[in-house]
């Protein structure tokens, strides 16, 4: 038998998980990445990275846009921290892919600005409640 989660125990554990995002000095970043981890795009985060969470989970704020600086096909993201630490990575997938990142296509161009919409495309992160 598991334990089971309640819903102020859910925020803080997911609080305490996108909190990280923002220790250190620089900008914390997310990069658009292929399988193999090559970055298509650099993406800055604001400070916070993400608002509190709520319901046990917490949604990115807004996202830069980026000009990518290689082509191929993006199936990552990767958050770093503002001292460039990894946290934390998902998937990438088309718009309605069901991927933690969606873009309108995973077909990036080098050159290209990619930009990361708020709401569900923007990322959100949430912890499960058992």
């Amino acid at each position: 038998m598991g334990l089971t989660l309640q819903t102020s125990a859910r925020n803080a554990a997911c609080n305490a998980v996108v909190d990280l995002l923002d220790a250190g000095a620089g900008t914390a970043t997310m990069t658009i990445c292929e399988a193999d981890n090559t970055v298509l795009s650099t993406h800055n985060l604001n400070n916070p990275a993400f608002g509190a969470a709520t319901g046990g989970a917490a949604t990115a704020n807004t996202i830069s846009d980026a000009t990518a600086g290689a082509t191929g096909t993006a199936a990552k993201c990767r958050w770093y921290d503002r001292d460039t630490t990894l946290v934390f990575e998902g998937t990438v997938t088309a718009t309605s892919g069901g991927g933690d990142i969606e873009l309108n296509s995973t077909a990036v161009s080098s050159g290209v600005t990619v930009s990361i919409e708020g709401g569900d495309g923007g990322g959100t992160i949430t912890m499960p409640a058992s």
